[in-house]
């Protein structure tokens, strides 16, 4: 008990670990309030003039198809249309028509309106006679939506896996690690000493984005709280490895990345082209895959799916700790002698 609450005190000293188990929520806070991003904004035009240079009739018909911004000199207009960071197309008044001018640096779809605006003025009165249905307009990231939680839930179940490689590495370079071998404490002990805090620290976390984050009936939260436990538990065994393999911080911050990057990867490229067959059971091996799996699974309310991927996850559980306790009590064993 004493050890866990030293390891319970660390946690609360480490302001990573404590960002590390806070950021998940609040992106989840972030997607469910603030709603999917509208990136429509990015493709209005936006028309520089300078005052009292076209008609004000000129200047109504210009503003049906974008923002219009009036410069007081023509060295502001141009600094304007110069500016590498916007793509103003510049009119001025050319007789009865009008004439643009651009940078060259604009995109495509900017450089065609410029070129096709004067022609556009000249023929205004026939285009008012044209009937103009206007389409709802698609929601660009909506097809990404399902993805962006599942992957959030992803990196909550396994933060427990940074908190443990981070805090055996820790006591490694303290020489904390050097004592723990020679006292009284069985593999079983140690695991339980070390996995318990990054275990219980990740489920919260992952708890309380699925509560923001999804609206489940309680048959799907029960399984989802499965998936949610396993996955944080083999999370906390794998940071166990990574500790345990890592000779100093920097060698174990490289793996971490790799092994978090691996773990984001596997399932949103399977979920991105639909692995199925034998590449979906060689993608298994990785335990964010199931994971991941199970949650997609269960927000369309396959709970088929959902219970296979929960037998997955206690399949990785059971063999990454009998795995860890035999290389513990090797390593033990050879100390002794």
């Amino acid at each position: 008990m004493r050890g866990l609450k030293y390891q319970l005190k660390s946690v609360l000293r480490d302001k990573f670990c404590l960002m590390t188990f806070l950021l998940p929520i609040l992106v989840a806070v972030a997607l469910n309030f603030m709603g999917s991003i509208d990136l429509s904004s990015l493709g209005e035009l936006h028309f520089g003039v300078l005052e009292n240079d076209l008609s004000p009739q000129t200047v109504t018909w210009l503003e049906r198809y974008g923002l219009v911004t009036a410069y007081q000199t023509p060295e502001e207009q141009t600094a304007a249309i110069k500016e590498p960071s916007t793509n103003v197309i510049g009119v001025k008044a050319d007789g009865d028509s009008i004439k643009t001018a651009i940078s060259g640096d604009e995109l495509d779809i900017f450089q065609q309106a410029a070129a096709t605006l004067p022609a556009l003025y000249e023929q205004r009165a026939e285009a008012e006679l044209v009937k103009v249905l206007t389409l709802e307009r698609p929601d660009i990231l909506e097809s990404f939506q399902d993805i962006f939680i599942p992957a959030v839930l992803i990196v909550a179940m396994f933060m427990g896996c940074t908190f443990n490689a981070m805090n055996i590495i820790s006591e490694k370079e303290d020489g904390v690690a050097f004592i723990n071998e020679i006292l009284p404490m069985t593999p079983s002990q140690y695991i339980l000493q070390k996995v318990v805090v990054g275990f219980l620290f990740g489920s919260l976390s992952s708890i309380v984005t699925a509560c923001i984050c999804f609206r489940l009936s309680w048959q799907n939260f029960g399984l989802l709280l499965a998936l949610i436990v396993l996955s944080s538990f083999v999370a906390a065994l794998i940071g166990l490895f990574i500790g345990k393999l890592s000779e100093g911080l920097m060698i174990g911050v490289v793996y971490i990345k790799i092994v978090m990057l691996l773990f984001l990867t596997v399932p949103i490229l399977c979920a991105l082209i639909g692995a199925n067959g034998p590449l979906a059971v060689i993608c298994n091996i990785v335990p964010s895959q199931p994971a991941f799996d199970g949650i997609m699974a269960l927000s369309v309310g396959n709970m088929g799916t959902a219970v296979k991927d929960v037998g997955i996850l206690a399949v990785h559980c059971i063999v990454w700790f009998a795995l860890y306790v035999l290389i513990s009590a090797n390593h033990k064993m050879q100390v002794t002698l």
